[in-house]
C-alpha cells in the first residue's frame, strides 16, 4: 500500500491531468453538469455491479471513474466561481466530524443503530441539512432503494414496529387486499394494492437485516443463470424455447437448481 503522501500526489496528478484535458481535449472542453450527469448515473451502476461481483480489478476502475466524475464537477465548480475540491473536501471532512459527535465529541453510543438514530436528529439540526426526515431521500431514487431508505428513516426517529415479527401479519394483510383489489378489475387500485404490499415486503426485508436491492438483485442473478441454462440446454437439444412445454421447462429448471448445489 502507498504512503499519506504517495495518495496525496497520485490524487494531484489526477487534478493536474484534468485540467490540462479541459483546456486540450474538444470533449471534456465542452462537458457541463448536466451532460455529465447521466455518465455519472451510468458510472455509479458500473460500481455497483463491480461490488455485486465482487471484482477486485474492476472495482479499482470503477472507483477511478467515479472519482473522475467527483473532480469534473469540481472543476466546473471552480470555473464558475461557485466552489473548487478544497471546499468539496472541506465541507465533507466538517460534515463527518459534525455528525459524529460519539467520535469526536463527548457523545456515548451503545451500537450502530443508536448512531443511525443520532444522525437522523443532527441532519435536521445542521444548518444546509434537512428540513424534515424524510427530504433527505432523492426523489430520483429507483423505488425499492427509496421504499428502504424511507423506512430507515422512519425508523430511526421510532416510527417502527414494535415486534418485528407483527410485519408478517401486515404483509398477509395487503396480499389479502390485492386479492379483493384483483376481483374488483380496477387497475388503479390494483397497482396501489400491489404498492402496499411491496411496501410491506421491503420493511420486512429491513426489519431482518437484509436490504431489499441486495436480496433481490441477489435472485435476479439466480433466475438468469438458471434461464440460461434452459436456454442453453434447448439449444443442445436443438429446439428453441418456444418449442418446450412448460414440464420440460420445469425439468430442466430443477436440473439448473441441482447443478447450483454440487
Amino acid at each position: 500500500m502507498h504512503s499519506r503522501e504517495e495518495k496525496k500526489e497520485a490524487i494531484a496528478k489526477v487534478i493536474d491531468t484534468l485540467d490540462i484535458l479541459r483546456v486540450k481535449c474538444p470533449w471534456d472542453a465542452k462537458q457541463t453538469n448536466e451532460s455529465l450527469r447521466p455518465n455519472t448515473i451510468e458510472e455509479v451502476y458500473e460500481l455497483a455491479q463491480a461490488l455485486i461481483n465482487e471484482d477486485t480489478n474492476d472495482i479499482k476502475k470503477e472507483l477511478g471513474d467515479v472519482l473522475l466524475h467527483v473532480l469534473f464537477y469540481s472543476k466546473i465548480g471552480e470555473e464558475q466561481g461557485a466552489f473548487d475540491i478544497a471546499e468539496v473536501c472541506d465541507a465533507l471532512r466538517h460534515k463527518l466530524i459534525f455528525r459524529h459527535p460519539h467520535v469526536f465529541g463527548d457523545t456515548k453510543v451503545s451500537d450502530s443503530h443508536e448512531v443511525e438514530q443520532n444522525w437522523e436528529q443532527i441532519k435536521l439540526k445542521e444548518k444546509d441539512g434537512n428540513k424534515t426526515v424524510l427530504s433527505g431521500v432523492p426523489a430520483t431514487l429507483p423505488a425499492l432503494i427509496k421504499a428502504f431508505r424511507i423506512q430507515e428513516k422512519a425508523a430511526n426517529v421510532g416510527f417502527d414496529w414494535e415486534n418485528r415479527e407483527d410485519v408478517f401479519d401486515k404483509l398477509a394483510e395487503e396480499t389479502s387486499e390485492v386479492s379483493q383489489a384483483i376481483k374488483g378489475g380496477q387497475k388503479e387500485d390494483i397497482e396501489a394494492e400491489f404498492g402496499d404490499m411491496l411496501f410491506a415486503v421491503i420493511n420486512a426485508a429491513r426489519l431482518y437485516g437484509v436490504n431489499p436491492e441486495n436480496a433481490l438483485e441477489r435472485t435476479n442473478r439466480k433466475f438468469i443463470n438458471r434461464f440460461n441454462f434452459i436456454e442453453q440446454s434447448a439449444k443442445q437439444q436443438g429446439v428453441s424455447l418456444k418449442d418446450l412445454t412448460l414440464g420440460e421447462m420445469d425439468v430442466l429448471w430443477n436440473k439448473a437448481k441441482e447443478s447450483e448445489s454440487k
